[in-house]
């Protein structure tokens, strides 16, 4: 696919109409209060016979949104015996946290690796261990329409509320040190990892890279693939609700969250991207209210982004950040 989104020029210059929903900040805020009624209960449990001999892994639940149980994994250099600088990472789409050894990067930079399971995904493309107990209404194949009926009954509530717990559980362990916290993420990750920014006012560092959940009036016309597509095949078949379904989305946009972000920012977007097409994707950098932030731009790269090169900017950066 050739470039079929905004010049790069128009780009850095444009600006999301997603409205902001005036009780946003009383919406999260009861939210996490509800969340933290219940007990955290993080449980890290050290896993052995897993023939990696770099990394000392630890299987990990705690308590997210309604105080349902949610999988991770925590990953640290082997013999570590002092805090570490720690990164907490959410999954793409349809992802799961996978197996430990497929998280072994950020344990090999010298920093702690707090991996979130999503709950009721982990069954598309990597394997996952948490279910989501609560059911919806009416909703097509997949998560984006799931509870759109509503922002209190929406997937997303649940999700976001499970990482924003997930970076108090990280911080939990005696081997993090709080105070060097970032929030990463591709895909879905970003997205999640842009919310949490938002959420969360004192990350040291945040990464989203090709965040997804951004600027859903424009994503959800700009692109015909899914998941945004989700949201048009449920406004086809439900006719009259579309004002309801985005007012909904409204307070699980990126670009709200990004208004909020206080942390310094290290942004991708990639150029051919019909996935997080690039408007989307600087909707939300554009927004982004840290005066410390940077967009690597992948020009001939659709959703894939820049990969390892990505990996290698993250790299380049963050230790800094987090004074690693």
């Amino acid at each position: 696919m050739a470039l079929f989104d905004l010049p790069l020029d128009e780009l850095h210059a444009y600006r999301s109409r997603s409205v902001e929903p005036e009780d946003f900040d009383a919406f999260w805020s009861a939210t996490l209060d509800e969340a933290r009624t219940h007990d955290l209960d993080a449980r890290f449990e050290l896993c052995a016979d897993l023939g990696l001999t770099t990394v000392d892994v630890y299987d990990v639940t705690f308590a997210g949104f309604g105080g349902h149980p949610v999988k991770g994994w925590f990953v640290i250099p082997a013999g570590t015996t002092e805090p570490l600088p720690v990164l907490v990472e959410f999954i793409g789409y349809g992802g799961g946290r996978s197996l430990p050894h497929a998280h072994l990067l950020w344990a090999s930079a010298g920093m702690a690796h707090f991996v979130m399971d999503t709950r009721g995904q982990g069954s598309g493309w990597a394997p996952g261990d948490t279910a989501d107990p609560v059911g919806s209404g009416p909703s097509l194949a997949g998560f984006m329409t799931q509870g759109i009926e509503d922002p209190a009954t929406y997937y997303f509530r649940r999700v976001i509320t499970d990482a924003v717990r997930a970076v108090e559980a990280a911080r939990s362990h005696p081997l993090a040190d709080a105070s060097r916290t970032a929030a990463i993420g591709a895909s879905q990750g970003g997205g999640l990892a842009l919310a949490v920014g938002g959420l969360v006012t004192d990350l040291a560092a945040l990464a989203p890279d090709v965040p997804f959940l951004c600027d859903f009036p424009r994503a959800t016309r700009v692109t015909d693939r899914k998941p945004y597509r989700e949201i048009i095949d449920y406004l086809k078949t439900h006719r009259g609700r579309a004002e309801k379904a985005f007012r909904t989305l409204s307070y699980f946009d990126g670009v709200h969250f990004a208004a909020r972000g206080s942390a310094p920012a290290l942004f991708s977007v990639a150029l051919e991207d019909q996935t997080c097409p690039p408007s989307s994707v600087f909707a939300a950098y554009n927004a982004y209210a840290h005066a410390d932030k940077e967009i690597e731009v992948y020009e001939y790269n659709d959703h894939e982004g820049g990969g390892p090169f990505q990996h290698a900017a993250q790299l380049a950066r963050l230790p800094r950040l987090l004074k690693a």
